[in-house]
């Protein structure tokens, strides 16, 4: 047997999110579609997160458990990526060792939000970035990630309709950066509860706009409540960008 971990990107904009579910279709159920059409068996896949409708992964690894030994790793990329619709690639192939799991034994996830400075729609950047009017205030923004940095209680900053044994996480990096008319607010952390980093995007924007002052970020941070931070901001924004793993973990048995 055979445990395989794949690196795959995808464009999430017409799916229901990474995880099956019965009412709409997900990449996890595109995936387990282009398995058995490969292998001819049903096989379980197992993702390092459950993106929501609509958010897109430039980086997202799942794993499975095979017994066909016939093929290479770039074997399964290539037969893969042909019974795989145009909005979903598999990138790369490991093997990996027989306790290992992509979603727990994931270190960390870097998510990125994305916005465009625009007066009229660009139907090249509108679902993949959120419009906005008005420059967003560098200064301002840079010092509410500042306060957001560290372990804090993220109780303020996630949605319900989870339950958690600690809503307690820790933020490494939070940082806004500009291209021409594309910002990106990038946040790394240890973890994320649903919603968070939409929630974060979308306080991030009212600091910018002045609808939250940056001084009240700890005090949102310890009252806990969900009505001070900011808004949810639409998915298409918002991509996960890198998932950290212990170094060396995807190289056993690479072909």
């Amino acid at each position: 047997m055979r445990k395989l971990l794949l690196k795959i990107c995808y464009d999430g904009t017409h799916y229901c999110g990474w995880q099956v579910q019965p009412n709409g279709v997900t990449v996890q159920q595109k995936i387990c579609e282009a398995l058995f059409d490969l292998l001819k068996v049903k096989t379980d896949v197992t993702g390092c997160s459950r993106t929501d409708s609509g958010v897109h992964a430039n980086e997202f690894y799942c794993h499975f458990v095979t017994d066909n030994e016939s093929i290479t790793n770039k074997g399964f990329v290539g037969a893969l990526n042909v019974r795989l619709p145009e909005d979903i690639s598999v990138v790369e192939c490991f093997d990996v060792c027989d306790d290992f799991h992509a979603r727990y034994d994931a270190l960390g996830k870097q998510y990125h939000y994305k916005f465009y400075l625009s007066d009229v729609r660009n139907p090249f950047l509108d679902g993949y970035a959120l419009r906005i009017y008005t420059p967003l205030c560098m200064e301002r923004v840079e010092e509410f990630c500042e306060k957001i940095v560290g372990k804090h209680d993220f109780a303020a900053f996630s949605a319900s309709g989870r339950e958690y044994e600690s809503t307690v996480r820790t933020i490494t990096e939070c940082k806004l950066t500009r291209s021409d008319n594309i910002y990106t607010l990038s946040v790394t952390g240890d973890g994320f509860l649903y919603n968070m980093v939409r929630i974060i995007a979308g306080t991030a924007l009212a600091v910018s706009d002045g609808k939250i002052l940056p001084e009240s970020i700890n005090e949102i941070l310890e009252e806990k409540n969900r009505a001070l931070a900011g808004a949810t901001l639409p998915p298409h924004g918002l991509y996960l960008n890198k998932v950290y793993y212990k170094e060396g973990a995807l190289t056993v048995g690479r072909i």
